[in-house]
């Protein structure tokens, strides 16, 4: 079957939300941060500490969740021009295809090292870092379990 599919902003950035959150660098650095916090807040409450490495910290992790939250989604999403345009999206048993004005597209389903779902999409991994998310509004529940069982 085919399907037009298109991307609306909200739900995109909602989606590299996802993405970035769950890089392990990303965790990782979060993990750091949180626990410097909750450490030195453990200090401060015990009066070892004076409040600016808590104020320090704080400050750290509203940042960075505002980098990750806010920044970096719309920075990828401006840059990105896949995202503004128009694609016809197809699949079968071996392979997906999309298909667009700027070219096309194909993988074979073995070459999808990773996947997961959001709420509005499916998140296709072919390395770490190498993704493309395809909108689920537009494919049918019948073929939403045929992509997931093609992926299992």
């Amino acid at each position: 079957m085919k399907y037009s599919i298109s991307y609306n902003k909200n739900e995109v950035l909602q989606a590299l939300r996802y993405h970035f959150i769950k890089q392990a660098e990303i965790k990782s650095l979060m993990i750091i941060v949180n626990l410097y916090a909750i450490v030195t807040a453990v200090l401060l409450f015990m009066k070892k500490i004076r409040p600016e490495p808590f104020l320090l910290g704080s400050v750290l992790w509203l940042v960075l969740m505002l980098f990750f939250w806010y920044v970096l989604p719309t920075l990828f999403f401006k840059k990105t021009i896949l995202f503004k345009e128009q694609w016809k999206f197809s699949f079968d048993d071996k392979q997906a295809t999309l298909i667009s004005t700027l070219g096309e597209a194909s993988w074979a389903w073995e070459t999808v090292t990773y996947y997961f779902e959001s709420p509005y999409f499916f998140h296709f991994y072919f390395g770490p870092k190498s993704f493309f998310i395809i909108p689920k509004t537009t494919i049918s529940v019948e073929d939403q379990h045929n992509i997931r069982g093609i992926l299992k």
